[in-house]
């Protein structure tokens, strides 16, 4: 393992379709805005929302970016999300395998 600092993010996403989570994945990749982005199949989200508690079939979006990509990520997620307020999440990568962040950073890039 080696120490990653602040140079990498996890970013937490979440849509309710699979067409629109491929749909995403694929612009931030293409975009070199995250390195990889993994969905994950449908669970269920129980949340407030407007004052009512919900519940919604979502998919989860595991994004791998580099952390001076997030701005320009996040803009662009918000851009690209069918929702109002999305979900997003970033968590730093405070230790990692040394050939996959060196990947994960020149990917996203």
């Amino acid at each position: 393992m080696s120490g990653a600092g602040a140079d990498a993010l996890v970013v937490l996403c979440t849509v309710a379709e699979a067409a629109d989570a491929d749909r995403i994945a694929r612009a931030l990749v293409e975009q070199q805005l995250a390195a990889c982005v993994h969905v994950l199949p449908r669970g269920t989200s129980t949340y407030r929302w407007q004052g009512a508690v919900e519940q919604a079939q979502e998919h989860q979006l595991v994004i791998k970016t580099a952390a001076d990509r997030f701005e320009a990520l996040r803009a662009a997620l918000v851009q690209l999300h069918p929702y109002e307020v999305p979900e997003l999440i970033a968590l730093p990568i405070t230790a990692a395998h040394a050939p996959y962040l060196e990947w994960l950073l020149e990917q996203s890039r």
